[in-house]
């Protein structure tokens, strides 16, 4: 059968005061057009559909005009939550949109057995048994216990995770055997792996919990599609464990990147084919750098190489210490198809103790990150720096937990 693997859509972002309407309106007609093309059994949305937890309407309705054109193409569509989405949001038509071919798994479900689902082929026939696996929350799965470090409640998550994969792994095989021969078995997740290469848009998951799932963690499946990432990559360079990426860049440090998704094909011996299928670009973004004089020679040629309006990204040098820079940018920008949403300055990025070493505002770090760079710069011994982020670990997790 095949399968189309995407994720982290990220419906009703706001980008730098920019809506992204267009672009994911454009982004899921174009989806529409691969799952008819490649005649596609079943779409994988690995979580992180929406931006937030309390979506625009308009984010919405193309979430549900989504749903209602692919019904026409008849694949089956499986929804997984991510940690941007609400559990209660994606849980309220979860019922209704199962009798449309849809399920949603918006996070851990009480019976774990609907968290295993059967993919079926354009023809109706079985094709795979799916683990879906969302966005998994510490209280869903463990208990805080009194006493435990950091490091202890840490590893608890860790095993926890992989007791619910082995679990859902383990009902996976006994349907997949029901069929002759047996049923390939996939799974999901919506987590930080070991290894894995992220971006500037993407916020860690498990403050002062879990950084990140090692892969060996994972049961032996077929394929593994995953989603919290943005910038698609193998995991471990295994070929069958991997983040299908964004579809569009979601900040200025995923410029650059091919945008994809992934057209997964497989039979009863298993995983056969991984193809990405490059998303186009909806609207350019683009950085640049350099003095006034160097920043003019580079808008003109974005503009030439451009037949719309680009989002541009400017980092000045030299000329930083100027009091009217944005106005002088600004101008070099006129009568050109270019869209200045911010101008850095890189002696002030250099000052910036908090912020300098990636070029990003605070509201792209975690607490656990604003805290060790503010404390980084102090005159304090490395183990007496470690041991407050260690406490302060403590505090966010005690603050993550259910009263």
């Amino acid at each position: 059968m095949r399968l189309l693997h995407t994720s982290d859509w990220h419906l009703g972002q706001h980008f730098m005061g920019k809506t992204r309407l267009d672009e994911h309106q454009a982004f899921l007609r174009w989806l529409i057009e691969q799952v008819k093309e490649h005649e596609v059994a079943a779409v994988v949305v690995a979580g992180d559909v929406f931006d937030t937890g309390t979506p625009p309407s308009y984010a919405r309705e193309l979430y549900n005009g989504f749903i209602v054109e692919l019904q026409h193409t008849g694949a089956q569509l499986v929804i997984l939550g991510g940690n941007h989405d609400s559990v209660a949001m994606l849980n309220e038509s979860r019922t209704l949109l199962g009798c449309l071919n849809v399920q949603v798994i918006p996070g851990m479900l009480d019976d774990v057995e609907h968290q295993v689902l059967t993919l079926l082929e354009r023809d109706g026939r079985p094709g795979a048994v799916l683990c879906a696996v969302p966005f998994i929350r510490a209280r869903e799965v463990m208990a805080s216990e009194a006493g435990q470090s950091a490091a202890d409640k840490q590893q608890a998550l860790q095993q926890a995770i992989a007791d619910h994969y082995r679990q859902l792994f383990e009902l996976a095989q006994q349907q997949a055997g029901l069929a002759e021969p047996p049923l390939p078995i996939v799974a999901t997740g919506h987590l930080t792996t070991v290894g894995a290469s992220s971006s500037d848009s993407v916020r860690e998951i498990y403050i002062g919990t879990l950084d990140a799932f090692p892969a060996s963690a994972f049961p032996p499946v077929d394929y593994l599609a995953l989603g919290h990432i943005h910038r698609p990559q193998k995991v471990g360079g295994h070929e069958h464990i991997r983040y299908c990426g964004s579809p569009i860049p979601l900040s200025f440090d995923e410029v650059g990147q091919q945008k994809e998704v992934l057209l997964v094909e497989m039979n009863d011996e298993g995983l056969q084919a991984v193809t990405p299928l490059p998303v186009p670009v909806f609207q350019p973004l683009a950085r640049v750098s350099g003095n006034l004089e160097q920043l003019a020679e580079a808008m003109q040629q974005l503009a030439a190489d451009h037949e719309v309006s680009v989002w541009l990204e400017v980092t000045v040098s030299e000329d930083d210490y100027l009091s009217d820079l944005q106005p002088r940018v600004e101008q070099l920008a006129e009568g050109l198809p270019l869209e200045i949403l911010l101008v850095r300055r890189q002696r002030t990025q250099r000052r910036d103790g908090l912020t300098a070493e990636q070029g990003v505002t605070l509201s792209e770090l975690t607490p656990l990150e604003v805290f060790e760079r503010r404390l980084a710069p102090e005159p304090i011994e490395d183990e007496r720096q470690q041991a407050l982020s260690s406490l302060y670990r403590e505090l966010l997790l005690q603050m993550e937990e259910p009263a």
